[in-house]
């Protein structure tokens, strides 16, 4: 099995990014609508990405404050759909604080401190035929989450 991986440096407080990523709130501020729902097995966030994929539901694995968020996906989509790829697979964000040392290259300035986001999507059949379609819509999506928790800190 394959692993989606990305790793985002933005320029805000750990606790902006956790809070983006952690709730249906925060995750429908730079992804699309979210709701949340208390289930027989625990909190699952839900997205419906339109009729011909289905709602998109991630049973949330782990949650630790302003360092980490888990889902499993668990919901099932149409063969012709994106998400049907996801079924059964885990997503990770990692969060740290780290020095900007991206400031060299002009991103921030020198002193600051940055919060530094490791995606993971594990799980992944690599010959897959949205493997490679997911894998870019992730990079757009995580420079949403960046255009975001940046937008907060203004």
């Amino acid at each position: 099995m394959a692993t989606l991986q990305h790793q985002v440096w933005i320029n805000a407080p750990v606790a902006t990014a956790y809070q983006l990523l952690a709730t249906a709130e925060g995750l429908s501020q730079w992804w699309a609508p979210h709701t949340s729902s208390e289930t027989g097995a625990g909190l699952v966030l839900t997205h419906d990405p339109g009729p011909a994929h289905g709602p998109v539901k991630m049973k949330v694995i782990e949650r630790i404050p302003n360092r980490r968020v888990e889902w499993e996906i668990i919901s099932t989509h149409p063969k012709s759909s994106p998400a049907s790829a996801w079924t059964g697979t885990r997503i990770v964000f990692e969060i740290v604080e780290r020095d900007n040392i991206a400031a060299l290259s002009g991103f921030g300035k020198d002193g600051d401190r940055v919060a530094v986001v490791e995606f993971r999507h594990s799980g992944w059949d690599e010959h897959s035929p949205y493997f490679g379609f997911c894998n870019f819509a992730w990079g757009q999506a995580l420079n949403m989450l960046k255009q975001s928790c940046e937008a907060q800190r203004r």
